[in-house]
């Protein structure tokens, strides 16, 4: 498992992770985009923005970098800062199939990217990916798997995955939607010739969304690493726009909105990887601030009460704009 590097790290970061989705294509779902990005969002712009990214993440303690073959090209930004840096060895990386970008480099595409979890598209992302990042390359994920994926039933693509895993790879898998602990716990009853198939698993848990929370404890209980992501909730929990609780509870511990949100899924006992999405240095530090954030049971209780029905949470989500 890669993740054992990050169990002998002793920096209070090594547990936050940077994702690119927000800088690996010009557009995304995230809320106060416009102020987070520059007008020029060509490829070179973001490129030197994940770029910018990158080395800061790593310089405060940052040992997990996650991509996916939807983030545009956010494999290609990576492979080109891991060539720049030859020297970097103790970083775990982490990407992502089943999703096809289809947005052509802009932002008013009227689809961003296309969901087929086939073995077909396994193979030709895996090829793509193969390419970019090569032996970097430590954890492939599918990519949202919902419980009617035909990626739980494929007997197929389970062998294909197994052969991946048996040569050294870890596979993994990701989930969203309303029924993410249902699609937990059917992952995890998958097995090859007796064996689990998936050693990870990457959830979306926040302040707002905790429906996942005690699958992912029964996942990390069965030996899984989990990653959490969209802690922040797309934006919905930064400075400008989190609930008055939020907010209270950032003053009362002088450190930011986002860095209390982050703080809170850190906290959780089986929280193993918990991403940062940040779209500048600026942000990228104060999230990064979660790592020493001292929440009391006050705190806590507070934070807790603003747990939305799964339903709600993802039916807005599906709302926002592409921006």
């Amino acid at each position: 498992m890669p993740f054992t590097r990050l169990a002998t790290a002793t920096t209070p970061t090594c547990h936050l992770g940077l994702g690119l989705a927000a800088v690996g294509r010009p557009g995304y779902i995230n809320l106060g985009r416009d102020q987070d990005l520059p007008d020029d969002r060509s490829a070179d712009a973001m490129r030197h923005r994940t770029h910018e990214l990158l080395d800061a993440a790593y310089a405060q303690g940052v040992r997990y970098i996650d991509v996916a073959r939807s983030y545009g090209r956010s494999e290609e930004f990576l492979a080109e800062w891991l060539n720049a840096h030859p020297d970097i060895d103790d970083v775990v990386i982490g990407s992502k199939w089943g999703y096809t970008y289809t947005a052509g480099w802009t932002t008013d595409a009227e689809r961003h990217e296309v969901k087929d979890h086939s073995l077909q598209t396994y193979e030709r992302q895996r090829a793509e990916t193969d390419q970019l990042l090569g032996t970097r390359l430590d954890l492939y994920q599918i990519h949202s798997l919902t419980p009617d994926s035909p990626a739980l039933s494929d007997k197929e693509l389970h062998a294909r995955l197994a052969e991946a895993a048996a040569e050294g790879l870890t596979v993994g898998f990701s989930t969203s939607g309303p029924a993410q602990a249902d699609t937990v716990r059917a992952a995890l009853a998958v097995t090859v010739d007796g064996e689990p198939l998936f050693r990870t698993v990457q959830s979306t848990y926040n302040v707002l969304e905790t429906s996942a929370g005690p699958a992912l404890a029964e996942a990390h209980d069965a030996g899984l690493t989990v990653i959490v992501k969209e802690g922040m909730a797309n934006g919905r929990l930064a400075a400008g726009q989190a609930p008055d609780a939020v907010r209270a509870v950032a003053g009362e511990t002088g450190l930011g909105a986002d860095a209390v949100a982050l703080a809170v899924v850190l906290r959780q006992p089986w929280a193993g990887v918990v991403l940062s999405g940040a779209a500048t240095a600026g942000q990228l530090a104060s999230n990064l601030h979660a790592a020493v954030v001292d929440l009391d049971e006050d705190h806590l209780s507070r934070l807790a009460a603003l747990a939305e029905e799964p339903h709600v949470y993802w039916e807005r989500r599906a709302r926002l704009p592409w921006h």
